[in-house]
């Protein structure tokens, strides 16, 4: 059952902060918090408002290929310090193949994060949804680093504070690129808590993890996203590819920066920004 949206905002102010923050995805000039002119605003208004901007660009031919789901591990959260998961959309734009160059000129402030991604093989429909549930829909479970960005600034200029969870929320969770690689494999063939990874930047070993950092075990990340999403009468689709959270800290990403992601077992994934 769909649940009623708790919303301060007026509709036509959430129509001008999803243009506003097409706008900064366009022009690469980030924004201040919403949070901060908007003292009053709530989860379910950051939720309207990132709906409101999938509408633009969906409007302009993008299609979502699945989701992602944020601030999952307990790094990302002391990184963020935001301790709660936030999910959004991936749209089809955003999807870049491993081994390839991906631009600057697509980003404000780019980073690097660790992650599996959960490619499922049915629908998963919430709400009650576990672990088991989560491996018994997913057809195959991959590599996936992603690239997150912040058209919402990650910090206040003025007052030092970070960004809230209604800032990234209407912000797609931050989400801006991902890049699948490596081996896939079905998710009964290995303990996915313990696979784990080694990021690189121009060869230098900056972030390490396994993927029990993600709430115990990745497929939680998934069941919370399939449970968050029923409150609304959403539900994950067949197809569907799904970011599990990452397991490690950002890592700053430069015009130049090569990495290279060793995922062990399950191969890895490596990329060039340019």
């Amino acid at each position: 059952m769909t649940l009623a949206m708790a919303l301060t905002l007026a509709a036509d102010t959430i129509e001008s902060l999803a243009a506003e923050l097409e706008q900064a995805r366009v022009t690469r000039v980030a924004l201040g918090h919403f949070s901060k002119r908007f003292p009053t605003m709530t989860l379910d208004d950051g939720r309207a408002i990132q709906d409101a901007w999938l509408a633009i660009r969906r409007a302009q031919g993008r299609t979502v290929r699945g989701w992602k789901i944020g601030l999952t591990s307990r790094a990302m959260q002391i990184a963020s310090q935001i301790t709660e998961p936030d999910f959004a959309p991936l749209l089809d734009d955003m999807f870049f193949a491993a081994g390839t160059d991906i631009p600057m000129e697509r980003f404000i402030t780019p980073r690097v994060e660790v992650e599996l991604a959960f490619i499922l093989g049915r629908d998963l429909k919430g709400p009650g949804v576990g672990v088991a549930d989560v491996l018994d829909a997913t057809a195959w479970v991959t590599p996936a680093i992603e690239i997150i960005d912040a058209r919402i600034e990650q910090v206040d200029a003025q007052t030092g504070r970070m960004r809230k969870v209604f800032d990234t929320i209407s912000d797609f969770a931050a989400n801006a690129g991902v890049v699948p690689g490596g081996r896939p494999v079905r998710p009964g063939d290995v303990d996915l808590r313990w696979v784990g990874a080694l990021l690189h930047r121009n060869a230098v070993i900056e972030e390490t993890g396994v993927a029990a950092g993600v709430l115990n075990h990745p497929a939680n990340g998934v069941a919370w996203l399939a449970d968050r999403l029923a409150r609304h009468g959403r539900h994950l689709r067949a197809g569907e590819f799904v970011l599990a959270g990452s397991f490690t800290r950002p890592v700053a990403a430069s015009a130049g920066d090569t990495f290279h992601v060793d995922y062990g077992p399950l191969g890895a994934v490596a990329f060039r920004f340019v």
